[in-house]
């Protein structure tokens, strides 16, 4: 089921109201899932019905991306309102602590969660955060030339690139390593999402500065990286180890950055036995 829900999010110049679209599908204990910058909530599509024969699934298009509307005025894209947002978002729907798992920004966002006991279990595939200087920059281009590339391209043309695996893999390489897998028309979608995201230059510049450093006890914690991926090096993942030592890492061979599409029935199965 598709549906928006607004809500106020408190600020130091009084409640701002946020409206955030989400799909909710299954029966189970609640997960949300948070997809990564640039994208939308259809990029759990691959995963979701496996993940509901177990879970009450709630997909979520972050504030500024995909069918939500840009934060309000008032409110920033940093980790303090990611926190309040989704403390405020799991209240109005009634979610007492779902557990969550995340890709990328969205990995990041969950491990926030994690971190403020807002949900009860973390899942976080390629989580931003753990880079070092030199990796965050080199991430940070990548993802504006993406960006760039999309944006200058006619949609006539994402359409017929789109058709074939070649065209394909031309889209969405950087953050797929297996291309072909995404159909045509999630690949124009997904362009689509990339060139319409309204968060997009704000995240950036709130990510310029964030390293994630905390230790997140008392809940459990799944940190899973891609063997191919090709824009948060998996050496990142050892020092999210580090950083969370009674974290399981689990390596995901042949998956990218956004491991759903490359394996299914693997990133169903590490989310499931991290959310029992």
């Amino acid at each position: 089921m598709s549906a928006t829900v607004s809500f106020p999010v408190p600020t130091p110049q009084g409640p701002r109201t946020v409206t955030v679209s989400y799909a909710r599908v299954g029966r189970g204990e609640p997960l949300l899932l948070l997809h990564g910058i640039g994208h939308h909530r259809q990029a759990w599509d691959p995963v979701v019905d496996i993940l509901a024969t177990e879970r009450d699934v709630i997909a979520v298009d972050l504030p500024g991306f995909g069918a939500s509307p840009a934060l309000p005025e008032g409110l920033t894209y940093d980790l303090t309102t990611t926190a309040a947002v989704f403390r405020a978002f799991c209240e109005t729907l009634g979610l007492d602590r779902p557990h969550a798992a995340g890709n990328s920004l969205g990995g990041l966002m969950a491990l926030e969660l994690g971190r403020e006991k807002i949900v009860r279990s973390v899942t976080a595939l390629s989580p931003a955060g753990f880079w070092s200087q030199a990796e965050r920059r080199y991430a940070f281009a990548v993802l504006l030339t993406m960006r760039r590339i999309a944006r200058g391209m006619p949609l006539p043309l994402v359409e017929k690139l789109a058709r074939t695996v070649v065209g394909r893999t031309a889209l969405t390489s950087t953050i797929y390593a297996r291309p072909g897998r995404r159909s045509p028309e999630a690949v124009v979608a997904e362009t689509l999402a990339l060139v319409n995201a309204r968060g997009f230059d704000d995240t950036l510049r709130a990510g310029t500065s964030v390293l994630f450093t905390d230790d997140i006890p008392g809940i459990p914690v799944t940190v899973a990286w891609g063997t191919q991926d090709r824009l948060l090096l998996r050496r990142q993942g050892v020092r999210a180890k580090r950083m969370i030592p009674r974290s399981r890492l689990v390596r995901l061979p042949g998956c990218g950055h956004c491991p759903m599409n490359d394996d299914p029935a693997l990133v169903a199965r590490v989310i499931l036995d991290g959310s029992r």
